[in-house]
Formats: C-alpha cells, structure tokens, sequence
C-alpha cells in the first residue's frame, strides 16, 4: 500500500484495441491495484459495449463507474482495491463495422485518437489532485510518450508478447537508424542482437520487415513497426514474459532499456479471488460436453481472434480429424460454417460423422477449457497469450504460426523448450500429415509423452515464477520500488532518502549492468539472475544514495549525494521534452 503521509500513485491505464492484448492489461491493472495503486482503467466505448452485452449477467442500461468496477473486475472492490472504470470514444457509432472498415477504422485510430487521449488523461489527472498520476499504456501505441511528457507523468509501456520479438523489433530499428538495411539471405556475420541468436534474426528479417502478410494490414505492421522504436521513450517496459523461459533476450534487452518481466500476468497469487472480464466475444460454455470425456482425450482448436484460417486450412485440418478418429473442441468462425455446399469450409457430412466426438463452438473462455482435464492437446496459431495458458495447464501444442511473433513463438515451442510439434513440418498442409500430427500427440507415442513430460516441467517453472517468491512476483516488486524511487510518493514538505545499486556482471557470456532501488533500511537488493542462482560473474557492484524531493504535483527529482561509490551519476534522468501535439 501507499507510504504513510505520502500521495498515493494512481495508474492512468489504456488498452489496446485487440483482444489478444486486453486480457494480459486487465490482469496488469489488478496487478498495480493489488500493490496499493489507484487504477483508472480506460478502454473504448466500443469495447465496452461488446463486453457489456458478452458479459455473464449482461447489462442493458447505462453503467455507474461502480456498476462497470464490478462488472469487468468482479470481486475488486469487495476485496478493497482502488479501480476506477472510464471509457473514451473510438470516433465510430457503435453500429459501424470496424471489421469490415478496417483500413479506415485504423487509420482513424491512428490520426484522430491520439487527441482524445490526451484530452481524457488532462481530466483525469485534475479529478484529483491528491493522487501521483502515472501512465501505463500498451506498448503498441504511438501516442503515449508525448501525453507523458504533457503532464509531467512516468511512461510505463507494456508489451503483451515475448521479449525475443521486443528485441528482435527494437535492434532491427536500431540498424535501421544506423543506415544498415537488413534483408533475407544477407551475411548475418555483423549482426549482433544481445541475446538473441542469428537464426532468429534471420527468420525476423524473412517474416516480420517486409510488410507484404496479407493478414497484416499494411497500416498496423507500420505501426507496430514505429512503436518498437518509440518504446525506448518509455521510463520502464513491463514485459508479459517469464524470465526463465527467455533468459537471454530479457538480459539482451536490459542492457538498453529499462525491462521487467512480469508475466503471465493473466495468473497470478496476489489476487486470486479477483478476475477481470475481457472477452469482446459471447463465450459458449463446454464444460457438461468436456467432463463427459475421457481425461487427455480431446484436442482443443483455435487460431486466436485476428488470424483468419482460409477455407482450405479448415477442410484439410477437418479431414485430418476424421482420419485420426479423436474428440476435439474446435473454435471456428460462424461464416465458415454456411449451410450452402458452396461456401461451408467442412467436408460434406463432417458435422454428422463428428457429433458424438466434436464440439464447434465460435468462441470460448479459453482458460476454462484448458484448464480441463479432458484436454490433452491443442493445436494453435502460437499467439502468446494462448501459448502461456497453455503452459500454465500443461497441455502440450501443435503448432501453426500465421504473423508477426507467431512464428517466433513456434520455434521457442518446438525447437527450444521442447513442448510442442509443428503441424506439418515445411510441408504443404494434407489431411494426411494432419491425422498423423494429431496422433502423435494425442495417443501415447514416445515423442508424445517426451513432450507432455516436457510441458510439465515448463508449466512448473510459469507457475513458480508467479508464486511468493516467483521471478516475476520480485521483478513486479522490483519495478514497483523504481518507480517510486521515480516518481517519488512524499508530499511537498517531505524527503526520502534513497539508494540504488549498480551491479555488472556476465550471465552465460553476456555482460549486464542492472540497477536496482531501495530505501536506506532496507538490504541491498540482490538482481533476479544471481538470486535464481544462475552461473555469474560480478564486476563491480556500485551504490549511490539519492535524495528524492518532490515537485508541486506530487512527482519527485532526485540529486545524487556522498554515497558508498566515488561515481555519483543520477540514474533518473529528465524525461525527453518533445512537442505536445506530436504523436509520432
């Protein structure tokens, strides 16, 4: 909770606009709430009406702020924490097709919604003045460096997905920047992303840069490229990965921006009677049908709520269930299910064969599904959120990428830990090599069961890396001791003393300098890779004391003092000054 006598920090929180990124940033706020935070949360008018309707006990009349609280966060208020509820305009009516109107709707999000945010954040900020404003917003938008900046607040970005594709983004930036354009089959030989491996890069060059994915519109890969180099303008990143299962990119990336791994923060200890809504889509509830199934007997299907399975990926994939004979659930678009012969993607007669073996449902609470025992398979896009459900519940994958991380996520999966297989291995999609993929999986092969011990050990290292003492919990500990010492939390007549410590040191032949803070009775924190007992070697180990004075809204500066160390630094700089209307 807040320090005695201090302003108590309150989170300005935005999210995104896809669903992929809004149940991660939902848990994030409970996660801020639960360190004694004041959370505002913001999403659209749109996005609340969806959830609205979708919700378990829908709602047809206008929310109070309390009503919507208990809605989307049930259980939060109940439990004492502090999150407030707003929305704010997408420039639509509520009617418009933003699926079918994509180009336009993103661009209109890109050009005319910056403006309204800052608009909003100004309100927020002056509603109460005793609070110490800061912004967390997705690490996707373009916008929130110069909003920050506006009103003297600390820019916290968040990304949804794996620190491998951050680094591998923001480095490809970098050479961008230094006149070294990188493209596919050129000598890998002078590149160097801490890290992260050639092939990596390699495969980044080949899938992610050239903007040419027809199920990437050109506007969001442009966007997502720009906001992997604004994300160095961020004061600190928290990154939706654990440290353990990606050690060397989240290393790589603290030696040039300030990163936390804090994920899954879907999971977590600290707020287990608490859960937040965040589906935009009704959920079809499976639970009767799985519990009728034998455990480990049903392959879960879903390709996520962006990517878009064409016609000849479903028959093929449906075929392939027919061959391999076994139950599934499987998440398919009602417009693929037609009833002329002409336009539905099944084989004729599927649904007939499949009755008492499948269930096609358009959408479902995917936790609830993978967390049945019923579940012994999934077969996925390897979109993150899902990839780290499905670590979490120890069900192993089949993996079929479609954009941006996916294919970075499949070869973590299949190549590194080791959890899952690919669905067709560099080959064209068959009915045949389906069937015998899922088999593989599904019936008690030696590479099936090597896998399913695999996933069982990655899942007890996610579920670790949550618990009290989780390299998470402390990495979230951690960053929330950083900002303070940022942002400072003492009123106007007050002064904290704080120190930081510099320590340098090599992890698995990477040279890394971390700093850490803390208060002057506490010991000095130790970085998460030495407490984790990983190989080092420390170089030096520097202390500074800094003397945090706040300004007049409540924000602090802080002056290096006599410390322990000759080098008197001061590791929190002024924030970049840039002109309030640029967005870029």
């Amino acid at each position: 909770m807040a320090e005695a006598g201090a302003a108590k920090l309150h989170a300005i929180m935005v999210q995104f606009l896809f669903q992929g990124h809004i149940t991660p940033f939902s848990h994030l706020a409970l996660a801020l709430a639960s360190k004694g935070c004041t959370v505002t949360y913001v999403q659209t008018e749109f996005q609340h009406y969806q959830m609205k309707s979708t919700a378990p006990s829908a709602h047809h009349h206008q929310l109070s702020n309390e009503e919507a609280v208990d809605l989307f966060f049930p259980g939060a208020r109940e439990s004492g924490l502090d999150i407030r509820y707003t929305t704010i305009s997408d420039g639509f009516p509520l009617d418009f097709d933003r699926d079918l109107n994509f180009p336009e709707f993103y661009e209109s999000i890109l050009r005319d919604f910056p403006a309204r945010v800052d608009e909003l954040v100004g309100k927020i900020v002056e509603s109460d003045r005793s609070l110490t404003p800061f912004l967390v917003a997705d690490a996707t938008y373009l916008w929130p460096p110069a909003v920050a900046n506006k009103y003297n607040m600390v820019h916290v970005a968040f990304w949804t997905s794996t620190a491998l594709h951050l680094s591998l983004g923001y480095h490809f930036e970098l050479f961008k920047e230094k006149g070294q354009l990188l493209s596919s089959g050129q000598d890998m030989d002078h590149v160097d992303v801490p890290g992260v491996r050639r092939s990596n890069v390699e495969d980044f060059i080949k899938y992610d840069t050239t903007g040419e994915d027809p199920q990437m519109p050109l506007p969001v890969y442009e966007n997502i490229m720009k906001a992997r180099r604004e994300i160095k303008k961020a004061d600190f990143i928290l990154c939706n990965t654990v440290e353990e299962l990606e050690l060397e990119a989240v290393l790589g990336l603290k030696q040039s921006l300030p990163t936390y791994a804090i994920g899954p923060t879907n999971f977590s200890a600290n707020f287990t009677k608490v859960t937040s809504v965040s589906s935009l889509q009704s959920e079809t509830d499976c639970t009767k049908w799985l519990n009728s199934k034998p455990v480990g007997s049903v392959l879960y299907i879903s390709f996520g709520s962006l990517a878009q399975a064409d016609k000849q990926l479903v028959w093929e994939i449906a075929c392939g269930l027919l061959i391999a004979r076994v139950n599934f659930v499987w998440v398919l678009p009602i417009e693929l299910l037609n009833s002329s012969d002409e336009t539905n993607a099944l084989p004729p007669g599927f649904m007939a064969n499949t009755k008492d073996k499948g269930l096609i449902i358009p959408w479902c609470n995917q936790r609830a599904v993978l967390s049945s025992t019923a579940i012994g398979g999934f077969l996925t896009h390897c979109g993150w959120n899902s990839l780290l459900e499905s670590i979490w519940y120890g069900v192993p994958v089949i993996c079929h990428p479609f954009f941006t991380d996916q294919p970075f996520n499949r070869n973590m999966v299949v190549d590194d830990w080791k959890v899952g297989i690919n669905l067709c291995e560099k080959e064209p999609i068959s009915k045949e090599r389906v069937a015998e993929t899922i088999n593989s999986l599904m019936t008690g092969t030696a590479s099936g069961n090597l896998i399913k011990q695999n996933m069982k050990k990655m899942s007890k290292i996610v579920h670790d890396a949550v618990a009290k003492d989780g390299s998470s919990t402390r990495n979230l500990d951690q960053f929330f001791k950083d900002l303070k010492s940022k942002i400072c939390t003492g009123s106007e007549d007050t002064s904290i003393v704080l120190f930081k410590c510099r320590w340098v040191y090599t992890v698995r032949g990477m040279e890394v300098q971390t700093e850490v803070a803390f208060q002057e009775d506490e010991t000095i924190p130790t970085p998460q890779v030495i407490t984790d007992n990983y190989n080092y070697e420390l170089h030096d180990r520097n202390c500074i004391q800094s003397v945090v004075e706040p300004n007049k809204q409540g924000a602090g500066t802080s002056r290096a003092t006599n410390g322990e160390s000759d080098n008197e630094d001061n590791f929190d700089e002024d924030y970049e000054t840039e002109d309030d209307n640029n967005y870029d």
